[in-house]
């Protein structure tokens, strides 16, 4: 199999095979990633006692996002996005070879530094693959295909994060942290083979005159012509300000509800437990149904609709941490609550995905997406200290849920419309 030079009509047939492909490899790794990342957190907090042991990529990922922003959006808008993969996945590949051989030399809290090791490299490589598999969906399926496939990637990932804390628990009991080091391995190996087998459909040659002549400007300039692509556009422009937003005020979820339910309550793990699930299976929902849902319809259910209940999801679990207090019910209207929150965000999340793929340029859409995913990555880590300060302060912690839930739904209300308003109105297209 090689790579076309020349876009080409890639059918619905050839489609459904890359779906296949793509689908079972992003199942595969993020499995796998995901019991990985958890076992090295028990593993970390068995030998360092740190607090630092499931934070360490929370902290590291956004700064290397940050440090890497105009680089990846760059170079994956410079080079075939294939030979983008390929480089991210062999470097990854390299340094957990590195990291199974190293790991044992250190002891106590010194295990820290393998482990940052591997996760600054890991986070550069991840944040090329994410870049690059985001400016390729376009070259791997059709049009009317972009939908399917970006839903039912997603319905992979919010499958593995279901399964991966389970799984990982009862295997890392059974064996130990170094047989998921040879699991994550293999895992990478096999994906690694699928997307030798991925056919990438390239524009034309003739189509790439723009790119020529951002490559020939370098470095912040060429980037700058992504700002500068997004300033333009308000619907993109309206989509970071949400993604962003958004992001920030459900790290008070994140946050507050273990600290909540945990430390004030005292009602023990499994409520957490059960409420972090119920939005994974929204998630899944939410990615299944828009497989099937044709992908010029419906568009203010899936632009406009999402964010304000997301808001209203918020604001009801401040509610619930208020009025109940016993683990049952907690757990049950808990899960029920952030199902539907999951469900929207699915929805949403697809919806902007397959516009991007369908109406940014491919010469700058690297650059698009670097720029988003650097935005929603880089935030977190600033709305995390924000709301541990709040909750700290603030004895009734639910408040500061359903404040920020009831700000959420205005916020999104508003932007929501505009989003759907800019999406009826925008006439931009790929060429």
């Amino acid at each position: 199999m090689t790579d076309e030079n020349s876009q080409s009509i890639i059918t619905d047939s050839q489609s459904n095979l890359q779906i296949i492909k793509d689908v079972s490899s992003n199942l595969i790794g993020s499995l796998s990633g995901g019991m990985f990342s958890f076992a090295m957190g028990l593993m970390l907090l068995h030998d360092t006692k740190s607090p630092l042991s499931f934070g360490l990529e929370t902290i590291i990922s956004p700064i290397v996002s940050l440090l890497f922003l105009v680089p990846v959006g760059n170079l994956v808008d410079k080079y075939k996005h294939k030979f983008i993969l390929v480089s991210s996945i062999l470097l990854r590949i390299i340094f957990l070879l590195i990291f199974a051989f190293s790991i044992n030399i250190f002891f106590g809290i010194y295990k820290l530094i393998p482990v940052a090791i591997f996760v600054t490299v890991n986070s550069i490589s991840t944040n090329f693959s994410t870049t690059a598999y985001s400016a390729s969906v376009h070259e791997l399926v059709n049009d009317k295909k972009i939908q399917k496939l970006s839903s039912l990637s997603q319905s992979a990932s919010a499958l593995s994060s279901i399964l991966a804390p389970v799984l990982g628990v009862a295997l890392y009991a059974l064996t130990g942290f170094r047989f998921f080091i040879f699991i994550e391995i293999i895992t990478t190996l096999v994906s690694f083979a699928i997307l030798l087998t991925m056919n990438f459909h390239y524009e034309k040659r003739e189509n790439y005159s723009k790119t020529k002549l951002d490559n020939a400007i370098s470095g912040f300039s060429n980037f700058k012509i992504g700002l500068t692509y997004i300033k333009e556009r308000p619907l993109i422009k309206n989509i970071v300000f949400v993604a962003v937003v958004i992001n920030f005020l459900f790290t008070a979820i994140t946050v507050g509800m273990p600290f909540m339910i945990v430390t004030r309550l005292h009602d023990g793990n499994g409520p957490v437990g059960y409420i972090e699930t119920g939005f994974a299976l929204g998630l899944l929902l939410g990615s299944l149904l828009m497989s099937i849902l044709p992908s010029d319809k419906y568009l203010f259910f899936k632009f406009s609709l999402p964010l304000p209940l997301m808001g209203v999801s918020m604001a009801l679990l401040g509610f619930l941490i208020d009025i109940f207090h016993d683990p049952l019910r907690i757990s049950l209207y808990g899960f029920l609550i952030v199902m539907l929150s999951g469900f929207m965000n699915g929805i949403f999340n697809v919806a902007v995905n397959v516009k991007l793929q369908t109406s940014v340029p491919t010469h700058i859409l690297g650059r698009v997406v670097s720029i988003l995913v650097t935005a929603v990555t880089a935030i977190m880590p600033v709305g995390t200290l924000f709301y541990t300060f709040l909750f700290q302060k603030i004895i009734n912690g639910s408040n500061i849920l359903i404040f920020s839930g009831i700000f959420l739904f205005v916020y999104a209300f508003v932007f929501g419309f505009s989003i759907y308003r800019d999406v009826m109105t925008d006439s931009y297209s790929k060429t």
